[in-house]
């Protein structure tokens, strides 16, 4: 018996089922059915619109035919032999033509606002701006203010300064040392071997021939040079250049005019009086007195200090202090734990593992070692079939199960 195995080199070429096309079913559509009664068509394009007579066109759509017919092709095509040109009517307007009569009479030159406006005399407005007399006081400035009147001084007492306490250094000599410093020991010990297996080269030691398939495929070939343009040398004009334009030659200077200004003749009057700041607002409406509240204090009610501040708190003077009693410790001595004996880096990943060999995988040989060739499948994959041994033909009792290698080819 024979044992078969398939080993495919691509997922897609293994689990890849090709499955039956069939044709997309042809939707069945309804029959029309006119609807019952009849339809008003009385629109404004039913009104206006012109009809003419039509002929009753023959389907566009061919006949569709399976099977290819026999006979001579005919080049007329569909358009030609179904739709014929006919006549077209011009439509009618429904404008009614009018015919333009120029004016009798001559055109005098006079637009609607030359003929209704007439020119209105400008009357100086009538000012109601007061004279110009300065209004002057005879009493003189006294120099007196609320801030003046109202102000009382008063003394002030003197700023309390706090007194800075001594400094005293303490009498004990200052230790550096540190917990770690204390409490460390450096142990000399043996250097850690390594447990990890010693590497072993997997590969071929035959020298690379340094052929491939880009080398042997692509060779190069010569380029020829890039095209370079040259350039004209600049060759100035020899005869002389007229630098006239068409400006210069037919352009005729004119005098112009000044054009009188449109603005009308201002009638302002000046006065050397000196500008008073008195207005109808000022005149009228005379500032009152107004005195500012006075601020509502409750009276408080616990009574102020009268005597100097002594510098003692409420937390300072009724605080009593208490003896601390240090909290016991619980934790172990950090003592160090130290051994005589050896230290034995065998581990059981490194007493109990064994190396093994890397196995190249029989599909990458061009004939692989133990396998006969049987056949080529329809994806182009080379099928070989296992040679078994008496030993293994026992072992597999009877089993039909082949077992084979797929190679691309």
């Amino acid at each position: 018996m024979k044992r078969k195995c398939i080993c495919e080199i691509c997922t897609c070429g293994s689990d890849y089922v090709p499955y039956e096309v069939i044709n997309r079913p042809v939707r069945v559509h309804n029959e029309y059915q006119p609807k019952p009664g009849s339809i008003d068509l009385g629109t404004t394009y039913n009104q206006d619109y012109n009809p003419h007579k039509l002929e009753p066109v023959a389907p566009v759509r061919p006949v569709d035919k399976r099977q290819a017919n026999p006979g001579k092709f005919d080049t007329n095509p569909t358009y030609k032999d179904d739709f014929r040109p006919w006549e077209i009517h011009k439509r009618e307007l429904a404008k009614q033509e009018r015919v333009y009569q120029p004016p009798k009479e001559k055109f005098g030159n006079s637009t609607t606002f030359q003929d209704d406006f007439f020119p209105k005399q400008i009357m100086p407005r009538e000012s109601f701006k007061p004279f110009g007399v300065a209004k002057r006081n005879d009493i003189p400035f006294d120099g007196t203010t609320s801030h003046r009147i109202s102000y009382v001084p008063h003394e002030l007492e003197p700023c309390f300064v706090r007194q800075k306490n001594e400094y005293k250094p303490s009498s004990q000599p200052f230790e550096d040392l540190t917990t770690h410093r204390l409490n460390f020991k450096g142990a000399l010990g043996e250097i850690t071997k390594s447990c990890k297996p010693e590497h072993g080269k997997v590969g071929s030691s035959a020298q690379f021939e340094g052929a491939t398939e880009f080398r042997d495929s692509f060779q190069p070939w010569s380029m020829p040079a890039p095209y370079v343009h040259k350039s004209y040398e600049y060759v100035p004009p020899t005869s002389h250049m007229e630098c006239d334009t068409t400006t210069h030659l037919d352009y005729v200077p004119h005098q112009v005019g000044t054009v009188a200004a449109i603005r009308p003749v201002s009638h302002g009057r000046r006065s050397n009086v000196p500008f008073q700041g008195n207005s109808t607002m000022k005149d009228d409406f005379r500032a009152w007195e107004a005195g500012r509240q006075e601020m509502i204090k409750r009276d408080n009610h616990i009574p102020k200090p009268s005597g100097k501040f002594e510098g003692l708190t409420t937390f300072k003077s009724h605080y009593q202090p208490h003896e601390m009693n240090p909290t016991q410790s619980f934790k172990p001595l950090n003592m160090p734990l130290r051994t005589s004996a050896p230290f034995e880096g065998a581990t059981m990943y490194r007493s109990e593992y064994t190396p093994k060999k890397n196995e190249i995988c029989p599909a990458n040989y061009p004939s692989p070692p133990g396998y006969v060739f049987e056949s080529i499948d329809k994806r182009g994959h080379k099928i070989f079939q296992k040679i078994l041994t008496p030993e293994m033909k026992a072992f597999t009792n009877g089993n039909t199960t082949a077992k084979a290698i797929a190679v691309m080819s």
